[in-house]
Protein backbone atom coordinates (compact mmCIF):
# COMPACT_ATOMS: atom_id res chain seq x y z
CA UNK A 1 0.00 0.00 0.00
CA UNK A 2 1.29 3.58 -0.83
CA UNK A 3 0.56 6.53 1.70
CA UNK A 4 1.39 10.09 1.75
CA UNK A 5 3.58 10.99 5.10
CA UNK A 6 5.78 14.12 5.44
CA UNK A 7 4.79 14.97 1.86
CA UNK A 8 6.53 11.52 0.55
CA UNK A 9 5.06 8.36 -0.97
CA UNK A 10 6.26 5.22 1.25
CA UNK A 11 5.09 1.86 0.45
CA UNK A 12 3.88 -0.19 3.44
CA UNK A 13 2.88 -3.99 4.04
CA UNK A 14 0.65 -4.50 7.35
CA UNK A 15 -0.40 -8.13 8.61
CA UNK A 16 -1.82 -9.75 11.38
CA UNK A 17 -3.78 -7.88 14.80
CA UNK A 18 -2.65 -7.24 17.94
CA UNK A 19 -0.06 -4.46 19.34
CA UNK A 20 1.81 -2.82 16.72
CA UNK A 21 5.25 -3.46 15.85
CA UNK A 22 6.89 -1.49 12.83
CA UNK A 23 9.90 -2.90 11.10
CA UNK A 24 12.58 -0.78 9.20
CA UNK A 25 15.36 -1.78 6.92
CA UNK A 26 18.67 -1.14 6.31
CA UNK A 27 20.21 0.99 4.11
CA UNK A 28 19.81 -0.16 0.11
CA UNK A 29 17.13 -2.80 1.58
CA UNK A 30 13.56 -2.79 1.17
CA UNK A 31 10.83 -4.44 3.87
CA UNK A 32 11.29 -7.70 1.86
CA UNK A 33 14.00 -8.45 4.37
CA UNK A 34 11.28 -9.55 7.26
CA UNK A 35 9.50 -12.54 4.91
CA UNK A 36 10.40 -14.45 7.16
CA UNK A 37 9.59 -12.77 10.32
CA UNK A 38 6.49 -10.62 9.65
CA UNK A 39 3.75 -13.49 9.15
CA UNK A 40 5.76 -15.20 12.55
CA UNK A 41 4.95 -11.81 14.63
CA UNK A 42 1.63 -11.27 12.91
CA UNK A 43 0.14 -14.50 15.17
CA UNK A 44 0.23 -11.92 17.96
CA UNK A 45 1.06 -8.50 16.20
CA UNK A 46 0.00 -6.09 13.98
CA UNK A 47 2.77 -6.26 11.76
CA UNK A 48 3.38 -2.91 9.52
CA UNK A 49 6.80 -3.14 7.64
CA UNK A 50 7.67 0.27 5.55
CA UNK A 51 10.02 1.20 2.59
CA UNK A 52 12.25 3.78 3.96
CA UNK A 53 12.16 7.06 1.45
CA UNK A 54 14.98 6.29 -2.03
CA UNK A 55 13.94 2.51 -0.82
CA UNK A 56 12.03 -0.03 -2.52
CA UNK A 57 8.68 0.85 -3.72
CA UNK A 58 8.77 4.27 -1.82
CA UNK A 59 9.06 7.44 -3.44
CA UNK A 60 12.90 8.07 -5.09
CA UNK A 61 14.92 11.13 -5.99
CA UNK A 62 14.76 12.43 -2.45
CA UNK A 63 16.96 13.78 -0.19
CA UNK A 64 18.35 11.49 2.13
CA UNK A 65 19.06 11.93 6.13
CA UNK A 66 18.11 9.90 9.13
CA UNK A 67 16.10 12.69 10.48
CA UNK A 68 13.79 12.81 7.67
CA UNK A 69 13.39 9.05 7.23
CA UNK A 70 12.20 9.61 10.85
CA UNK A 71 10.42 12.46 10.57
CA UNK A 72 8.88 10.35 7.76
CA UNK A 73 7.74 7.57 9.76
CA UNK A 74 6.24 9.76 12.92
CA UNK A 75 4.19 11.18 9.64
CA UNK A 76 2.60 7.24 8.86
CA UNK A 77 2.55 6.38 12.36
CA UNK A 78 0.37 9.71 13.09
CA UNK A 79 -1.93 9.10 9.65
CA UNK A 80 -2.57 5.65 10.22
CA UNK A 81 -3.16 6.12 13.69
CA UNK A 82 -0.94 3.82 14.75
CA UNK A 83 -1.43 3.23 18.55
CA UNK A 84 2.38 3.50 20.02
CA UNK A 85 3.98 0.71 18.11
CA UNK A 86 7.11 -1.04 19.20
CA UNK A 87 9.58 0.29 16.39
CA UNK A 88 12.14 -2.69 15.52
CA UNK A 89 14.92 -0.95 12.96
CA UNK A 90 17.58 -2.79 11.27
CA UNK A 91 21.16 -0.62 10.86
CA UNK A 92 19.96 2.34 9.20
CA UNK A 93 16.77 1.46 10.21
CA UNK A 94 18.22 1.36 13.89
CA UNK A 95 19.29 4.83 13.40
CA UNK A 96 15.77 6.02 12.71
CA UNK A 97 14.60 4.09 15.65
CA UNK A 98 17.05 6.24 17.88
CA UNK A 99 15.69 9.05 16.36
CA UNK A 100 12.18 8.20 16.68
CA UNK A 101 12.71 7.82 20.65
CA UNK A 102 14.65 10.94 20.75
CA UNK A 103 12.43 13.05 18.74
CA UNK A 104 8.89 11.46 19.08
CA UNK A 105 8.29 9.51 22.57
CA UNK A 106 5.04 10.22 22.78
CA UNK A 107 4.38 8.26 19.78
CA UNK A 108 6.00 5.07 20.61
CA UNK A 109 6.46 2.66 23.38
CA UNK A 110 9.83 0.56 22.32
CA UNK A 111 12.65 0.48 19.94
CA UNK A 112 14.47 -2.39 19.54
CA UNK A 113 17.72 -1.01 17.54
CA UNK A 114 19.49 -3.98 15.84
CA UNK A 115 23.46 -2.97 14.12
CA UNK A 116 23.24 0.48 14.85
CA UNK A 117 25.77 3.43 14.62
CA UNK A 118 25.60 7.23 15.36
CA UNK A 119 29.02 7.98 14.13
CA UNK A 120 31.00 6.39 10.71
CA UNK A 121 33.54 5.75 12.77
CA UNK A 122 31.50 3.19 14.86
CA UNK A 123 32.02 0.82 11.90
CA UNK A 124 34.79 -1.87 11.55
CA UNK A 125 37.79 0.75 10.05
CA UNK A 126 38.17 -1.85 6.53
CA UNK A 127 34.26 -1.28 6.14
CA UNK A 128 34.47 2.77 6.30
CA UNK A 129 37.41 2.39 3.93
CA UNK A 130 35.50 0.60 1.74
CA UNK A 131 32.21 2.48 2.01
CA UNK A 132 34.15 5.88 1.02
CA UNK A 133 35.98 3.87 -1.89
CA UNK A 134 32.47 3.30 -2.93
CA UNK A 135 30.87 6.92 -2.95
CA UNK A 136 34.09 8.04 -4.49
CA UNK A 137 32.83 6.21 -7.06
CA UNK A 138 29.42 6.09 -7.20
CA UNK A 139 28.54 9.40 -5.52
CA UNK A 140 25.61 7.72 -4.33
CA UNK A 141 23.84 9.22 -1.70
CA UNK A 142 22.57 6.09 0.24
CA UNK A 143 26.46 5.51 0.38
CA UNK A 144 26.90 9.03 1.97
CA UNK A 145 24.52 8.40 4.77
CA UNK A 146 26.90 5.65 5.42
CA UNK A 147 30.28 7.69 5.91
CA UNK A 148 28.39 10.47 7.66
CA UNK A 149 28.09 10.66 10.92
CA UNK A 150 24.24 11.01 12.08
CA UNK A 151 23.83 13.75 14.59
CA UNK A 152 22.96 11.56 16.90
CA UNK A 153 24.85 12.50 20.42
CA UNK A 154 25.71 10.61 23.67
CA UNK A 155 23.74 13.85 24.87
CA UNK A 156 20.68 12.90 22.97
CA UNK A 157 20.80 9.54 23.74
CA UNK A 158 20.72 10.64 27.30
CA UNK A 159 17.53 12.33 26.61
CA UNK A 160 15.86 8.50 25.61
CA UNK A 161 13.02 7.98 28.43
CA UNK A 162 11.27 4.88 26.33
CA UNK A 163 12.43 1.44 27.16
CA UNK A 164 15.66 0.40 24.21
CA UNK A 165 17.13 -3.16 23.47
CA UNK A 166 20.42 -2.49 21.68
CA UNK A 167 21.50 -5.44 19.69
CA UNK A 168 24.76 -6.38 17.66
CA UNK A 169 26.39 -9.05 16.48
CA UNK A 170 29.51 -10.49 17.59
CA UNK A 171 30.94 -10.42 14.03
CA UNK A 172 29.25 -7.03 13.32
CA UNK A 173 30.25 -4.22 10.34
CA UNK A 174 29.40 -1.88 13.42
CA UNK A 175 32.15 -2.17 16.46
CA UNK A 176 30.94 -4.23 19.30
CA UNK A 177 32.30 -1.41 21.82
CA UNK A 178 30.13 1.12 20.09
CA UNK A 179 26.96 -0.57 20.17
CA UNK A 180 27.68 -0.88 23.87
CA UNK A 181 28.57 2.51 24.17
CA UNK A 182 24.83 3.45 22.36
CA UNK A 183 23.32 1.48 25.12
CA UNK A 184 25.21 2.72 27.86
CA UNK A 185 24.20 6.03 26.94
CA UNK A 186 20.14 5.13 27.38
CA UNK A 187 18.81 5.10 30.57
CA UNK A 188 17.73 1.63 31.54
CA UNK A 189 18.90 0.57 28.33
CA UNK A 190 19.37 -3.93 26.96
CA UNK A 191 22.18 -4.74 25.04
CA UNK A 192 22.40 -7.88 23.77
CA UNK A 193 25.21 -8.67 21.67
CA UNK A 194 24.70 -12.03 19.85
CA UNK A 195 27.39 -14.43 20.03
CA UNK A 196 28.53 -15.79 16.39
CA UNK A 197 26.42 -13.49 14.78
CA UNK A 198 27.59 -10.64 11.78
CA UNK A 199 25.70 -8.36 11.01
CA UNK A 200 22.75 -9.40 8.63
CA UNK A 201 22.74 -13.46 10.15
CA UNK A 202 20.09 -12.41 12.60
CA UNK A 203 18.41 -10.31 10.81
CA UNK A 204 17.84 -10.75 7.35
CA UNK A 205 15.11 -13.14 6.15
CA UNK A 206 15.89 -15.80 9.14
CA UNK A 207 13.69 -17.27 12.00
CA UNK A 208 16.72 -16.15 14.04
CA UNK A 209 15.67 -12.85 14.40
CA UNK A 210 11.91 -14.04 15.65
CA UNK A 211 13.49 -15.97 18.84
CA UNK A 212 15.13 -12.56 19.22
CA UNK A 213 12.38 -10.06 19.27
CA UNK A 214 9.79 -12.33 21.23
CA UNK A 215 12.16 -12.19 23.94
CA UNK A 216 11.66 -8.52 24.00
CA UNK A 217 7.89 -7.45 22.61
Amino acid sequence: MQLIANGVSLYYEKCGDGPAIILLHGNGESCKIFDTVSPQLAKTHSVYRVDSRGHGKSQKKLPLSYDLMADDIAALITALKIERPVIFGFSDGGIIALILAIKYPALISKIIAAGPNITADGQKDWFLRLMKFVYALSKSDMIKLMITDTGVTPELLNSISVPAVILGGEKDLIKPAHIRNIAENINGAVCEILDGENHMSYVVNTPKLYEILKRYI
